[in-house]
């Protein structure tokens, strides 16, 4: 069933769709090597908001599926995610701007200068925090709203639960706030307007539709999780907080001491050699500058570089088992791959559901 006119009166209205031209205050967040130009045409078309992932894509693949998705929804209302730190942020800045993107969103973000630029374009600017400090410094920056992720979230994620996070960040800042970290239904996004918050954003429950790129077998990898407990925090990857999906790999890492670790690390970059350009005597001569120096520093730095492979591994190359799985814990209460249309019909006809129960039992008891 079609979401267009689910919100011809104007309840699903907002802060953030107002200054985003959406529906529905429903944000897909930007997941390296998910979120492509499908997935956001997909999102636009049925209603929520939709970001690009620029930071695993070339300048040129970040403008084609900028145009690609402008060609298929007739609109420049999505946004693009970029890290200052990477090679081209420099050009995703400028596509961002000269497609006239109504939005873009960064994790460790642009300087004031750099934002300044942005909101003179007209482009919104969205970090995500993880912590009210960090809130506040992107508010003083210039940030237009902040997106809050609780340490539910997957890939890299705080150590405040949404819970906690989402009321801190209310009562700190001025602008809106978007709720993320374990939301994936109706009653989340109920939820998080009925604490404040101006939208929800989602990435597992997006990755995790019949539109998403990912390969099936690492799809069903993830539905196959049923215990939220096996989509743990680790910081064995690169040292910082990655929530994912465990599996043997990241179990062995985890459990190895500095020399092991550092052994496993290279044979990791070694086995693609052809994206790293670890060759066996390379390899060999890090591991013992590694033993000389620090064998679980080695590995890390080494494993932190790795990283972006592994991941494409499993969502591009379909090998699950032979790379991570960046996963909120919300992943353990989905088991099923609708289109991003139903899952957005579906949370809305959810959200109002539980709205209207408020309303009535809120009625019912000023009537008594």
């Amino acid at each position: 069933m079609s979401t267009e006119n689910n919100n011809a009166d104007g309840r699903w209205n907002t802060p953030l769709t107002e200054a985003l031209g959406c529906r529905y205050p429903i944000i897909q967040t930007a997941m390296g090597w998910v979120s492509d130009a499908n997935l956001v045409i997909a999102t636009t078309r049925a209603g929520g908001f939709g970001f690009l992932a620029g930071a695993t894509m070339g300048s040129e693949e970040v403008e084609d599926q900028i145009k690609k998705v402008i060609a298929a929804t007739g609109t420049s209302n999505f946004g693009l995610n970029f890290h200052m730190f990477q090679e081209n942020a420099q050009q995703c800045l400028d596509l961002a701007i000269e497609y006239k993107l109504k939005a873009v969103s960064y994790g460790r973000g642009p300087d004031q200068a750099t934002i300044a630029r942005l909101k003179a374009a007209g482009v919104l600017c969205i970090p995500t925090v993880g912590a009210v400090k960090h809130a506040v410094k992107a508010v003083e920056l210039g940030a237009d709203m902040v997106t809050i992720q609780g340490s539910e979230g997957g890939g890299h994620t705080g150590s405040v639960p949404s819970s906690i996070l989402l009321p801190q960040v209310l009562n700190a800042v001025s602008v809106p706030v978007i709720a993320a970290g374990g939301f994936s239904c109706g009653r989340g996004l109920a939820s998080v307007l009925g604490a404040g918050a101006a939208g929800m954003a989602m990435g597992t429950r997006f990755l995790l539709t019949s539109d998403a790129p990912t390969p099936k077998i690492t799809q069903q990898r993830y539905i196959d999780t049923k215990d939220s407990a096996d989509i743990r925090i680790s910081t064995a990857v690169d040292g910082m907080r990655h929530r994912m999906i465990n599996t043997p790999f990241i179990d062995e890492l985890e459990r190895s001491g500095g020399i092991k670790r550092l052994w496993i690390a290279l044979c990791s970059a070694r086995q693609w050699q052809k994206e790293t350009g670890m060759t066996y005597l390379h390899m060999l001569k890090v591991f013992f500058r590694g033993l000389r120096e620090d064998p679980k520093a080695a590995a890390t730095l080494i494993m932190s570089a790795n990283q972006p492979v592994l991941i494409q591994k499993s969502m591009v190359d379909g090998n699950p088992d032979a790379g991570i799985l960046p996963s909120g814990q919300v992943a353990a209460v989905i088991d099923d791959l609708p289109s991003v249309e139903t899952l957005i019909n579906e949370i809305i006809t959810e959200a109002d559901n539980c709205l209207e129960q408020l309303i009535t039992r809120r009625n019912n008891r000023l009537a008594q």
